[in-house]
């Protein structure tokens, strides 16, 4: 359960109707087999002790019996192993009979929750057998012992508080107002269901939809486990679909595999720091109808089989692909149509570099004249060619210009600069920071002379990862009148310029091509003397997939250094040694930190994504915060090898 990551499991064991005795076996085979494989939360099936099909047979004295027996049978069989169980059970409270979920932990049965909603249509007549959960908190007799019963119960581990469990069962998350529902907001992060509901043509899509549903309202991990092989087929079919998902997200799912455990990690962490940020989520811990039990699970390494993306910010592959990055384009280009309208604006300028930011800025530009009509020939693409300008990036530039059908402007810098730099008594030989910056806010003066001269707004081409890293000239790439890649990481720039790429006609698709094949850089340093590129922004400040990375578990959950660092570790395991990642790890904490200033004053531009960093929403933070609090961490994980694979 280290980090927050808590191994949950659901199983569907192969049962018989009624055959307390066997389906005991086979819950505790997988009990052992959960325990093997390091599950700390393993969830069985609604009635699983006795079969959910029994029908009249409930209400048989030896079937109460033998269920009552099995379970505690289950309860010894736990103890001295590190799980924690909820298993499905007929339980009597007073005179009446209870559909139950009992919680079992290290030889323990905390408590008991009754099912809420009982249905009572078609083929499910559960009000013939059973009786909703009561409306107090009591205790019910088990083996001879008292134990607390009721809806109300929330089960918290000592050793990690954000690790708090809840039980609903089946119906109870199917009707308007579920229990689950008062069950997170007092507190809880994980939301076990035991269920046995059957198969028919399309359930299983509205089921998952229900489930992934329910685990994104609550910020809360949902494991759904139910009935299958084993049930009587009278009339009905089970296939044990079982799921187990995070806010919002599916992470494992099966069916038709009895005794084969789904087994994956649910991070409380995440969502514990999820509910912290979302003013929104309202809890109530305090609440008085609320029983909470402990249990103890102590903490140890929790190898990792969740999928953990790569690229966090790049749309998955398939028709989901092409959408998403349609839809970022389409939200890029209407937010800079408005700021094109309300300015009156007679142009756009571009920067063009014949790199992938000013491309896609370019394309964005293209889009947003389209949607309002207008000529593409008022888009004004200037290229600026400089000492490090190579003939393939310039050569590029044009040919995009070319065929976007925007206006191309060329103004050699090289010469202006050079008076600069007699101006302010630089040497042209030195090529230090001077150089380099000297160059951009030249290029940034002309556009934003053109753009007086045309009546024009200057687009910024800056990403959100170089914002991050405060890889930009201040008042120089820095700056735009309106940036429309602000909020676009530039894994995601790759990705929307080759699906782009992927759509176009074969004049703008060759040139795009080339363009996502040519490395990135600056080009502020003089070329090779082949005159390929010098300098490789990817060489100077580390890989931008990696810094995406960063960026998105930093800034989107909130992560410590320890915990990034092994996210990285396992996401990148087959690309990056340890050392790698540790040492570029350090460099974003150090550049993010050391360049707030920067981001403090950023020109406006539209969010499309769940991270950006605007000072005038999404992230706001001192200029001169310290990094030595988050440095120290990192430097104590990567010592003490504080991370796993």
């Amino acid at each position: 359960m280290k980090d927050g990551f808590v191994r949950c499991a659901a199983v569907s064991p192969s049962i018989k109707v009624a055959d307390c005795s066997y389906n005991g076996t086979q819950i505790m085979k997988a009990i052992d087999t959960a325990c093997e494989q390091q599950v700390r939360l393993l969830v069985f099936p609604e009635l699983a002790v006795t079969g959910y099909t029994c029908a009249d047979l409930f209400l048989q004295q030896s079937l109460a019996q033998a269920a009552e027996r099995t379970l505690l049978e289950i309860v010894a069989h736990t103890e001295g192993r590190r799980i924690i169980v909820v298993v499905g059970v007929p339980l009597a409270y007073g005179a009446k009979l209870y559909n139950c979920a009992a919680v079992v932990c290290d030889g323990e049965l905390l408590g008991v929750v009754p099912k809420t909603n009982l249905p009572n249509y078609q083929e499910f007549y559960e009000r013939r057998w059973f009786n909703p959960a009561p409306p107090q908190l009591g205790a019910v007799m088990v083996g001879g012992v008292e134990f607390p019963f009721g809806s109300n119960l929330l089960f918290r581990c000592e050793d990690l508080p954000e690790f708090c469990l809840a039980v609903e069962i089946c119906e109870d998350l199917w009707v308007p107002c579920p229990p689950s529902i008062s069950h997170a907001q007092a507190g809880a992060t994980i939301i076990a269901n035991v269920s046995a509901s059957d198969e028919t043509t399309g359930k299983a899509e509205y089921r998952k939809s229900l489930v992934e549903g329910q685990s994104a309202r609550l910020l809360c991990g949902y494991i759904y486990c139910d009935a299958g092989e084993g049930e009587s087929t009278t009339d009905l079919v089970f296939t044990g679909n079982d799921l187990i998902c995070e806010d919002g997200i599916c992470l494992a799912e099966h069916s038709l595999s009895p005794d084969v455990l789904l087994a994956t990690e649910i991070d409380v962490q995440k969502l514990t720091l999820e509910r912290r940020r979302l003013t929104t989520f309202e809890e109530r811990s305090q609440r008085d109808d609320y029983f909470e039990i402990a249990f103890r699970l102590p903490v140890a390494p929790c190898p990792l089989t969740r999928p953990v993306a790569r690229f966090p910010f790049v749309p998955s592959d398939g028709v989901d692909r092409v959408r998403r990055c349609e839809t970022i384009l389409a939200l890029q280009a209407l937010g800079l149509k408005k700021r094109l309208e309300h300015t009156n604006a007679a142009s756009a300028i571009v920067g063009l570099s014949g790199g992938l930011d000013s491309t896609l800025a370019l394309l964005v530009v293209a889009r947003a004249f389209d949607s309002l009509g207008w000529e593409r020939k008022r888009i004004i693409a200037v290229t600026m060619p400089g000492f490090g300008t190579t003939k393939r990036t310039k050569g590029n530039a044009g040919t995009l210009a070319e065929a976007l059908g925007a206006t191309l402007r060329m103004v050699d810098i090289n010469e202006s600069v050079r008076l600069h730099f007699k101006d302010i008594g630089h040497d042209p030989e030195n090529h230090d920071v001077t150089y380099e910056n000297s160059q951009a806010r030249e290029r940034t003066q002309i556009l934003m002379d053109i753009a007086n001269q045309s009546n024009g707004l200057v687009i910024g081409t800056g990403d959100l990862s170089e914002l991050a890293l405060g890889w930009a000239t201040y008042n120089g790439d820095h700056m735009s009148m309106y940036g429309v890649n602000a909020s676009i990481p530039k894994t995601l720039v790759r990705h929307l310029v080759r699906h782009v790429a992927d759509i176009s006609e074969p004049a703008l698709k060759n040139v795009l091509y080339d363009i996502l094949a040519t490395p990135v850089s600056p080009e502020l340093l003089p070329a090779s003397e082949d005159g390929t590129i010098s300098q490789v922004t990817e060489d100077i400040v580390g890989p931008y997939e990696l810094h995406d990375f960063f960026l998105y578990h930093i800034v989107r959950w909130g992560f410590s250094p320890a915990k990034v660092l092994r996210l990285a570790l396992y996401a990148f395991d087959s690309v990056y040694d340890t050392a790698t990642i540790q040492k570029w790890l350090k460099t974003f904490y150090r550049r993010f930190f050391s360049q707030q200033f920067k981001r403090s004053c950023l020109p406006d531009g539209p969010k499309v994504g769940s991270v950006t960093l605007s000072p005038r929403g999404d992230w706001r933070m001192p200029s001169d915060a310290s990094a030595s609090l988050w440095m120290r961490e990192l430097e104590d994980a990567c010592a003490g090898k504080d991370t796993e694979r």
